[in-house]
């Protein structure tokens, strides 16, 4: 297995044209540290848990989703626009890319869920979302349609904060794995994150044990951030490669 590519605030480039790209913003980044061996079996085949400071990290991610484009389309401007609440992993192949691996992710629009559960193979799910800013306070809500599980996260941004090594293993991710057609790696680039010490007001979540890791939001959570966003682009999905072992990967 390749040792893990370096983490870099800064995106490489992505080959060929981009095949996606999107606005998110106000964006709150709650994690968990976690033992790897309890997310590994969530991960898909040939990728292990991605590991800083002894342990793996759950993340819980609510932000507005917007100027939604799709192989060089206009932005599209109310199927492309939505408030987000993911639940997602960090892995590593034995390629040594480091990326992103989402458990499930809410939307508003089903048209946007159906396409991207299409397109990218990515566990979307129709739901309730919302986001109310008052005063300095940003509001998260989420329920699923049919009696799903809900998530309400309040949360105040705090001053702007530079290097550290946490936030940038958990933010300067420059790809996703999916498993649809076997593991394959969607790389995407964007500016480095402008980020933000925040502090958690409220969590009512139910997201994170339905994605398969009951009792992670019972404690507060060890990393709060927040970001006011950025502007992404995707690019083509390659294909995976087997690792041998289950080898726990990424020990920075």
């Amino acid at each position: 297995m390749t040792s893990p590519e370096p983490i870099s605030r800064r995106a490489p480039p992505l080959a060929g044209r981009a095949v996606a790209s999107q606005r998110w913003s106000h964006l709150t980044f709650l994690h968990w540290k976690a033992e790897p061996d309890a997310v590994a079996p969530l991960l898909p085949a040939g990728v292990t848990p991605d590991v800083h400071d002894g342990g793996t990290w759950v993340g819980l991610i609510p932000f507005l989703l917007d100027r939604a484009t799709l192989f060089g389309s206009p932005a599209v401007p109310y199927v492309g626009s939505f408030v987000e609440v993911n639940v997602r992993l960090y892995g590593v192949d034995a390629s040594g890319r480091r990326g992103v691996v989402f458990l499930s992710l809410e939307a508003s629009r089903l048209a946007a869920v159906l396409a991207a559960r299409a397109v990218f193979g990515l566990p979307y799910r129709w739901a309730r979302t919302s986001l109310d800013h008052d005063d300095d306070v940003i509001r998260y809500r989420s329920r699923r349609h049919l009696g799903g599980p809900a998530s309400l996260i309040v949360a105040r941004p705090g001053e702007r904060i530079e290097a550290d090594p946490l936030a940038d293993f958990l933010t300067a991710r420059w790809g996703m794995f999916t498993a649809r057609g076997g593991t394959r790696f969607h790389p995407n680039a964007h500016d480095p994150w402008p980020l933000h010490a925040a502090e958690l007001l409220e969590l009512d979540d139910e997201l994170v044990a339905a994605a398969g890791l009951p009792g992670v939001t019972a404690r507060p959570p060890d990393s709060v951030l927040f970001s006011p966003g950025v502007v992404t682009r995707f690019g083509r999905a390659v294909a995976g490669r087997a690792v041998a072992g289950g080898a726990v990967a990424g020990r920075d």
